[in-house]
C-alpha cells in the first residue's frame, strides 16, 4: 500500500508534458502541446497535452487522462505499478513491503509475464559477471567485440548457461510458476521434461518504450548446423516482435531532439552506434519492417535514415518496408556503406566524428537511391526501364503529401530521362485505382468512444431531457474550471435593499442549487457535485486537480473532458490588434446564465411532466394539485426568462 502523501508526491512531480513527451513527440501550440496519438494511427496531430491542467486528450479516439492514466494506458500498468514507475522516475522514495511468492503467483498474467522476464533478465546479467562459464564466454565475446564496460551495463546484456535447464530449474526455485515460464518462451515443456530455450547463447533484453523487458535475443556462439545464430522469444502477452524495435527505450529522447530516427539491421549495430555517441537509432531485430514499428517511429520523428551494409542484394528486398514508412506520410533517407562494411563494424573501426560525417555525407533521398539501384540493373533494356519506372512511379503515388509527389515526380523525370506528364499520368492513373476503392476509417482501439456517462457538450436533440443533461454538465463544468474565482452579487440586506457583496463562484452556485432543493438526473454528474460540497464544507474550495486525480475513475474522466478545449485562441492575434472575449474574461456572466439557464430548464421538464399527469389524471383533487403547482411552476418560469433575456437555451 502507497501512502497518500507518498501519492500526492508523485502527482505534483509528474509533469505531464515531461510524462508524455516520453513516449510521443510533443510540439509547442499556443499554451498546450500537440502530438501524433500513441492509441489509434493518426496522420493529423489530434493529441493534445495541457501542462497548465496536467491532463491530455486526443480528439480522435477520445483517449484522456493524467499522468498516472497515461503510464496505466500506454504500458498496461495497474494504478500502483504506475505510481512505482513515475516515483522512480523523480527519485520519490516509495515504501512499501516487499511482494511475496504468492503475491508474484496472484498477479494478472501480463504482469506475472513482466515479472518472470525482469528476472530472467536480472539472471543472465548475474551468469555473465559471476559465474566461470559467463565470464570466459559471455563476457569475452562482448569485449572481443569491443563493448566497453559501461555499454554491456546499459543494455543490460547477458550470458544464459549451456545446460539443458540451468535458468529454468533457478527460477523454479526462487518461486516463478513453470505456467509462466513457458509462455515468456523462456522454458520449452515437452512432456514431462522442461528446457531452457536460449541455452549457450549471449542474451540481448529487449525493452519496451518504459524499460520494461518484454523479451530476449539469444545468439549462439558455437558452431552447430542445426541452430539458428539468432533466436528470438515467441510472441507473447507483452511481446510483438511487429511492434517492438530494438533500443527504442534507449533511443526516444534523442529520436526526439535530432528529429531522426536511424534504423538498423541487428543488436550490436545499434549497440555499436551507441558506443560511438549516435544514440537515436533502432533496429527491426532482423524481421521485416512492419506498420507497427514504423508508427512506434512516428511518435518520435517523421524522419527515418536507414543504414545498410555494402552489399546491395538484400536493398531489393527492403524496399516493401520503405514504401510503407513513404505511405505514412514520413521522409525517407538511406545510407549505404562501403563494400565490406556494416553500422557495427564502421563504428568499431572509426572514430566517432568519422562516423557521423559519413552518415551526413552520404545520406540520400529514398526515391532517388531506389532509382539509381534499379537503373544499374537495367542497363539499356526498354522492357526493363518500362518496368522500372512503373516501380518507382508506385513509390511515389503511396506518398499522401501532394506537394512531395509533385517534386518526386520533377526528379524521376530527369533521372529516368522520361516526360514528367507521363509519370503524372500513370501516378494519376494508380491513384484514381485507389480512390474507387471503398476507404474506411479504423483505430487500434475500436470506434471513437462515446461517453456514456453524460451527455455530450454539443447538444444533437432539442428536447428537454437533452436540454437538462447538457446544463447539468454545464454547472458541473463550472465549477471544476472557475470554482474559487470571485464574483460580484447582489443581496439583500437589512432594509430590504440591494447590496453589492463578492462570493466565490462555487458558494454562489451551490447556493443556488442546494437552496432552491435541485439535483441532477446524471447519477456521475450528482456524485461529482457531492463531492464538492463535501470539499466546500471542508472550507476548501477544490481544484481541477482534486478532480483530475480523483481515485474515482468516472469523476476523473469527468473532470478531463469538461476541461478540454480542442481550440485556442492563437496568441498571433494579439500580434494583430486583434482581441477575443474569452471566457475566461467574462466568467460572471457565463456562471449567471448557466444557473439560471439550469432551473429553466429543471422547470421545463417539470411542467412537461406534470402536463402530461394531468393528461390521465381523473381524480378532481388530484389534478386541482396538479394545475396549482402547474401555475406556480409557469410563474417561476416567467421570473426565470426575465433574468435570462434574450439568452437562447440550448
Amino acid at each position: 500500500m502507497i501512502p497518500k502523501s507518498t501519492i500526492d508526491e508523485i502527482f505534483d512531480a509528474a509533469l505531464i508534458e515531461d510524462v508524455v513527451g516520453e513516449f510521443v513527440a510533443l510540439k509547442k501550440r499556443g499554451a498546450n502541446y500537440l502530438g501524433n496519438c500513441p492509441f489509434h494511427n493518426e496522420k493529423s496531430p489530434s493529441f493534445t497535452v495541457s501542462p497548465a491542467k496536467g491532463i491530455y486528450k486526443c480528439f480522435g479516439c477520445g483517449k484522456a487522462g493524467n499522468s498516472i492514466n497515461f503510464i496505466m494506458e500506454h504500458e498496461h500498468y495497474s494504478y500502483p505499478e504506475a505510481l512505482r514507475y513515475l516515483a522512480n522516475k523523480y527519485n520519490i522514495e516509495v515504501e512499501e513491503e516487499e511482494q511475496t511468492d504468492e503475491q508474484k503467483l496472484a498477479a494478472n498474467e501480463k504482469e506475472s509475464l513482466f515479472v518472470v522476464s525482469n528476472y530472467a533478465s536480472k539472471y543472465f546479467k548475474d551468469q555473465m559477471h559471476n559465474s566461470q562459464a559467463g565470464k570466459a564466454i559471455g563476457l569475452s565475446y562482448f569485449k572481443e567485440r569491443g563493448f566497453r564496460e559501461d555499454i554491456i551495463e546499459k543494455f543490460e546484456l547477458g550470458y544464459s548457461p549451456d545446460e539443458w535447464s540451468a535458468f529454468t530449474d533457478e527460477a523454479l526455485k526462487n518461486g516463478h510458476s513453470i505456467e509462466f515460464l513457458e509462455k515468456s518462451g523462456l522454458t520449452i515443456v515437452k512432456e514431462e521434461k522442461k528446457f531452457d530455450r536460449f541455452k549457450g547463447r549471449v542474451m540481448f533484453p529487449i525493452h519496451n518504450l518504459s524499460g520494461r523487458v518484454l523479451g530476449f535475443g539469444g545468439r549462439i556462439l558455437k558452431t552447430e548446423a542445426k541452430a539458428a545464430k539468432y533466436l528470438n522469444s515467441p510472441e507473447s502477452e507483452i511481446y510483438h516482435k511487429s511492434k517492438v524495435l530494438y533500443g527504442i527505450y534507449f533511443a526516444k529522447k534523442e529520436i526526439i531532439q535530432q528529429d531522426n530516427c536511424y534504423l538498423v539491421e541487428g543488436y550490436t549495430d545499434v549497440i555499436s552506434l551507441h558506443q560511438s555517441g549516435v544514440e537515436n537509432v533502432v533496429s527491426s531485430s532482423g524481421t521485416s519492417l512492419t506498420e507497427g514499428q514504423i508508427r512506434l517511429i512516428k511518435r518520435f520523428t517523421e524522419n527515418i535514415t536507414i543504414l545498410y551494409d555494402g552489399d546491395a542484394a538484400g536493398l531489393k528486398a527492403s524496399f516493401r518496408g520503405i514504401d510503407m514508412i513513404l505511405q505514412e506520410g514520413m521522409n525517407v533517407r538511406v545510407v549505404l556503406f562501403p563494400d565490406g562494411e556494416d553500422p557495427d563494424s564502421y563504428a568499431k573501426n572509426h572514430s566517432s566524428n568519422e562516423l557521423i560525417a559519413y552518415i551526413k555525407e552520404h545520406a540520400q533521398d529514398f526515391i532517388r537511391f531506389k532509382t539509381s539501384v534499379l537503373l544499374e540493373e537495367v542497363g539499356n533494356d526498354p522492357i526493363k526501364k518500362a518496368e522500372l519506372i512503373k516501380e518507382i512511379v508506385a513509390s511515389i503515388a503511396i506518398i499522401p503529401d501532394q506537394i512531395k509527389r509533385s517534386i518526386y515526380t520533377q526528379e524521376c523525370s530527369s533521372l529516368l530521362d522520361i516526360g514528367e506528364q507521363a509519370l503524372i499520368n500513370e501516378t494519376n492513373k494508380i491513384l484514381r485505382g485507389k480512390a474507387s476503392k471503398p476507404q474506411q476509417q479504423h483505430f487500434d482501439d475500436g470506434p471513437p468512444p462515446i461517453e456514456d456517462f453524460y451527455e455530450p457538450q454539443e447538444e444533437k436533440s432539442s428536447s428537454i431531457s437533452s436540454k437538462v443533461a447538457h446544463w447539468e454538465h454545464e454547472i458541473i463544468r463550472l465549477l471544476i474550471s472557475y470554482g474559487a474565482e470571485i464574483i460580484t452579487v447582489d443581496v439583500l440586506g437589512e432594509n430590504e435593499e440591494i447590496q453589492q457583496q463578492e462570493v466565490t463562484a462555487a458558494v454562489y452556485i451551490l447556493s443556488n442549487i442546494n437552496g432552491d432543493g435541485l439535483t441532477f438526473d446524471n447519477p456521475i454528474l450528482q456524485e461529482a457535485f457531492n463531492h464538492y460540497v463535501e470539499m466546500v464544507n471542508e472550507e476548501r474550495i477544490p481544484t481541477h486537480q482534486d478532480f483530475i486525480n480523483n481515485l474515482n475513475q468516472d469523476i476523473s474522466r469527468l473532470a478531463i473532458d469538461v476541461l478540454s478545449n480542442k481550440y485556442e485562441v492563437s496568441e498571433n492575434w494579439k500580434n494583430h490588434g486583434i482581441f477575443v472575449k474569452t471566457e475566461e474574461s467574462q466568467v460572471k456572466m457565463a456562471i449567471f446564465n448557466s444557473v439560471f439557464a439550469f432551473k429553466a430548464t429543471k422547470v421545463e421538464y417539470l411542467l412537461e411532466e406534470i402536463g402530461s399527469q394531468l393528461k390521465i389524471e381523473k381524480n378532481d383533487i388530484e389534478q386541482i394539485r396538479l394545475m396549482t403547482e402547474y401555475k406556480h411552476l409557469k410563474g417561476v418560469q416567467r421570473q426565470l426568462s426575465e433574468k435570462l433575456g434574450r439568452i437562447i437555451l440550448k
